[in-house]
């Protein structure tokens, strides 16, 4: 399904919608937080359905076959600590990426520490709230998990596809290296599942989570860094909860990779068997 889906096609039907977004600010006098939210939705709900909305029909699927609720409960539990040991990880290997690259580029560490500012206006506010926690995990997985994950699969390998669209998924994050692992994990999740579902759920605690920190409460715990100032003063509790967060969060690969190649051969026999089935009825 994902397969036959071509990436260059969503990134080009999402710069042609920016451009007509872009024409249309000749005329009309967009605010800031116009310009953000318009651009948010742009990127995260209007091309992704549209491509989507057009590749399912085209091949006459529909999307309760890679998201649907059976069996997902049994995995919330799983989900949750996941999620625990992923931020536990990001923070503490955030810190560790700050650290190296503090004496080269001060500048751009201080930069990395800014709060982004949240929108004012309430309606703008409501709207990147939604981005942020829910709507922009639901594409990022259609789009990493689901079309770049599967083609990078079917070109190289199964490694290949979730090394690649994890790492392509990280570098679109200030904390790459934390976002690569979290690529990883989510890949993990849908394979073995089948389900896109479980790894939108993880997606959208992380997020969610993220969201609440950040402008409920954002300095607590006390000890995580917050200002270059703090990035030695607080080395040893980064440290210990790297390295007990990089030990679980390996556990947790390792287990989810268990028997994996084998449950991917299954399927494609299976896949195959009902293409050639289809074909039959069809002919």
């Amino acid at each position: 399904m994902f397969e036959e889906m071509k990436i260059r096609h969503l990134f080009g039907l999402t710069l042609l919608l920016l451009i007509i977004f872009g024409i249309g600010g000749i005329f009309l006098p967009y605010t800031e937080d116009f310009v953000g939210a318009a651009f948010s939705l742009i990127l995260y709900i209007a091309a992704p359905v549209i491509f989507f909305r057009y590749h399912f029909r085209k091949q006459g699927r529909s999307v309760r076959e890679v998201v649907f609720t059976h069996r997902s409960k049994a995995w919330l539990p799983w989900l949750l600590g996941i999620v625990g040991i992923s931020i536990a990880f990001s923070l503490s290997v955030f810190w560790l990426q700050l650290i190296a690259l503090y004496p080269i580029f001060p500048g751009f560490v201080d930069f990395l520490l800014e709060l982004t500012p949240m929108p004012e206006n309430p309606i703008y506010l409501i709207i990147s709230i939604l981005i942020i926690a829910i709507i922009g995990p639901i594409s990022e997985e259609f789009i990493f998990r689901g079309v770049l994950l599967k083609r990078l699969m079917k070109k190289t390998s199964m490694w290949g596809g979730i090394v690649i669209s994890s790492l392509l998924f990280g570098i679109l994050h200030a904390d790459i290296i934390g976002a690569f692992v979290f690529g990883v994990v989510a890949s993990l999740l849908y394979l073995k599942t089948s389900n896109l579902l479980i790894p939108i759920i993880m997606h959208i605690l992380n997020n969610s989570t993220a969201v609440i920190w950040m402008y409920v409460a954002p300095t607590w715990p006390q000890w995580v860094v917050y200002q270059s100032s703090e990035l030695y003063a607080n080395a040893w509790p980064n440290m210990i909860m790297l390295v007990i967060s990089s030990i679980l969060m390996t556990w947790v690969i390792v287990r989810l990779a268990r028997g994996l190649r084998r449950k991917i051969g299954e399927d494609e026999i299976s896949s195959n068997y009902v293409d050639s089935e289809e074909d039959t009825m069809i002919n």
